[in-house]
């Protein structure tokens, strides 16, 4: 395969591909992840490059290319992709990059993560939420999923393609699974069951592919994550498209998850490379600074407020209030970049003052739809009030900020 680094400077991304190549000899002269395969799922271990390495630096870059992350941080692991995409372009075969994340929601970049998740559930379990790059659905990551993302030139983009690595390797290390890919870009167990979803992102010369694989994750809490933080958004972002899913560990209980990498591997290196590199990957970690040169920063964008929830497109909300004992309060919101546009607040006078509900909807205008927002104005405005009134308002506060999450 030939590589074309878009440069930014030169001397950087000379000591990234210096990596790379190091990376490749230790792959290609190792067996498996440099000869260091170990049982602990799904952490992946092993020696992997250094700038110390012995080898040569010139080293031939293989027709195919096999990398696996170190980390478990979606962030961390978004921002390769797009660091890869970005600076590393296949002009023939391919680059695939297995990965996966400790538990996080990862939502398309035209979805809107209020009708996708449930934010406060997430909240309370310690669930971080990404925005990726690409378009599609929702979906859950744990330790349990498996990520691979298919590097190629536009030209060669081909998602059926990248589908038959995947369903040709699991056929491969067992043959009595019944997977096929559909014309959605899943891939479905005995004809219904998904076990892997897909999305994609084309730029002007090159395209990646990235798709899951449900190995062992907790499917107990992709359902009850993957729901609306509330009822009555009305929006126009991508919808998700729920599926009965399924783990291959439930249907092939024996398939550990170093042999599936290795299959994978296997099946790419066949499918793009030669069989010199059959069994050839290496390990690669998203947080060496050195090896990909602004990968730090391009992770904390991912992770900011405004990229996660403030590309979200507009949206509106119209809902009851969760108040106990006051059925006819309801909100009404209009959302833009994540950003309260217009906010009404319908609550009956007898129960509290509108100048109370008036004051608390012209206060969050202009702030983020986030709960946090609204508990830091709740205790600005509650202090000036006392006795019932300053309860209700409490609790008129509290059912807003459950609204937004």
């Amino acid at each position: 395969m030939q590589y074309i680094v878009h440069s930014q400077g030169g001397s950087s991304l000379e000591v990234m591909m210096s990596h790379i190549r190091r990376t490749l000899f230790l792959a290609r002269s190792c067996s498996g992840v440099c000869g260091c395969k170990t049982s602990n799922h799904p952490v992946w271990s092993g020696s992997s490059f250094s700038s110390s390495s012995s080898a040569s630096s010139s080293s031939p870059l293989s027709s195919s290319l096999v990398l696996r992350s170190r980390s478990t941080d979606v962030h961390q692991n978004l921002a390769l992709e797009d660091w890869i995409e970005a600076h590393v372009a296949p002009q023939r075969g391919g680059l695939l990059l297995l990965w996966s994340n400790g538990p996080a929601v990862v939502i398309g970049r035209h979805q809107n993560p209020w009708s996708e998740c449930d934010l406060a559930a997430m909240r309370l379990a310690g669930v971080p939420l990404a925005r990726r790059r690409s378009g599609g659905g929702a979906v859950f990551h744990d330790l349990g999923n498996l990520n691979l993302t298919f590097f190629s030139s536009k030209k060669d983009f081909d998602r059926q393609r990248n589908l038959r690595v995947v369903t040709g390797a699991l056929r491969r290390a067992r043959p009595g699974l019944d997977v096929h890919a559909t014309e959605r870009f899943d891939i479905l167990l005995n004809g219904r069951l998904k076990v892997s979803g897909s999305a994609s992102r084309l730029s002007r010369k090159s395209a990646y592919h990235h798709c899951t694989l449900l190995h062992s994750a907790d499917r107990s809490a992709l359902s009850a994550l993957l729901r609306p933080s509330c009822p009555g958004i009305h929006t126009n972002a991508t919808p998700s498209v729920p599926s009965p899913v399924a783990n291959l560990l439930d249907h092939a209980p024996s398939l550990g998850w170093e042999e599936l990498l290795d299959a994978l591997t296997h099946q790419y290196n066949a499918e793009f490379g030669d069989s010199s590199s059959s069994s050839s990957s290496a390990l690669v970690d998203p947080a060496d600074e050195s090896a990909f040169p602004g990968i730090g920063q391009a992770a904390a964008e991912l992770r900011s407020w405004d990229w996660t929830f403030g590309r979200t497109p507009r949206f509106s909300v119209r809902t009851p209030l969760p108040l106990d004992g006051v059925p006819a309060a309801r909100l009404l919101a209009e959302v833009k970049a994540g950003l309260v546009e217009s906010l009404e607040l319908h609550v009956p006078a007898d129960w509290l003052p509108r100048r109370l509900s008036t004051e608390l909807s012209t206060a969050l205008r202009g702030e983020r739809f986030c709960p946090h927002r609204a508990a830091a104005l709740s205790s600005l405005l509650t202090r000036l009030e006392s006795g019932e009134r300053q309860c209700r308002l409490q609790r008129l506060c509290d059912a807003v900020g459950a609204v937004m999450g």
